[in-house]
């Protein structure tokens, strides 16, 4: 027997040596993984509920018409011509798709401890399942904001369209790439600081308030001049109020803001990744 082919190993695992360690090629390797991981993202959530995926738009709907209650008819926020619960539902629809990334990818060396010390495959593939599955989710939630839009439109309401609509994929791919970031980064201290899973639930409910969800951003720096730059400085904010601006064509864009957030999101992503890169070489004996 050859002693040479017998010693000769297919692969080496060995720890991440670079900090911004990103391998394409080895993703494309495992994309069956990745697959899998999205199809038991979409199907075991709702998995032995009644409604099963009804609740996709369960959720928006009816937090767009509570929004509407409260912010639009007891408050009184206008919202020009646009009716207020379309106006609340593009901006519901893109939050939640943040939210999205954000919460399932905060828990993922907790909640996949049991397979990621068992197997090797690149952790990576788990976050970015979850931001793919959610991409499909909020495509669901788009098609019913397209459906609002045509009854409204069809009844009356003062819509159209611009051709800025064309980059509104570039916004919602800063949303999941701002939310996969964030998650990393979140799901790497998790593995240390328990608490940090209550703290992400009550500051992502916090920050809503403060990303024009519900409101033009315009109307903080007029009512809240003080607090307006807390808003300002908030790149969710002008991700929200240009997407409202593309699909709705109500409020304005700034480049400059968009600029600002590009930047931002880039720094949270590799930051997120370095500290997800750390944090996989030495999690299991902490987590």
């Amino acid at each position: 027997m050859d002693s040479k082919n017998t010693n000769d190993w297919l692969f080496e695992i060995t720890p991440k040596n670079k900090f911004f360690s990103l391998n394409f090629k080895e993703i494309w390797q495992y994309r069956d993984l990745l697959m899998l991981f999205v199809k038991r993202d979409i199907i075991t959530v709702y998995k032995q509920t009644v409604l099963g995926p009804l609740w996709y738009l369960i959720q928006p709907l009816f937090t767009s018409i509570t929004f509407t209650i409260i912010f639009n008819n007891v408050a009184g926020i206008k919202t020009g011509l646009i009716p207020p619960f379309l106006f609340n539902l593009a901006g519901i629809m893109v939050w939640n798709y943040f939210t999205a990334c954000l919460n399932g990818t905060s828990d993922t060396f907790k909640s996949n401890a049991g397979i990621f010390g068992k197997v090797y495959f690149p952790r990576i593939i788990t976050p970015l399942s979850i931001v793919i599955s959610n991409l499909i989710k909020f495509g669901i939630q788009f098609c019913i904001f397209v459906v609002f839009y045509i009854f409204f439109f069809w009844q009356g309401a003062d819509l159209s369209l611009n051709v800025s609509l064309l980059f509104f994929p570039v916004l919602i791919a800063f949303m999941g790439i701002l939310g996969l970031g964030l998650g990393m980064m979140i799901s790497s201290m998790v593995t240390k600081y328990r608490d940090l899973n209550n703290l992400v639930g009550f500051g992502v409910q916090l920050l809503m308030y403060i990303s024009a969800v519900m409101y033009p951003m315009e109307l903080i720096k007029e009512k809240l001049p003080k607090f307006g730059w807390i808003v300002q400085y908030n790149p969710l904010a002008y991700v929200i109020e240009t997407s409202r601006y593309m699909l709705l064509n109500i409020g304005s864009i700034s480049l400059l803001g968009l600029l600002y957030t590009a930047i931002v999101t880039l720094i949270v992503f590799f930051g997120g990744l370095l500290v997800f890169n750390r944090t996989e070489k030495s999690f299991i004996d902490t987590v």
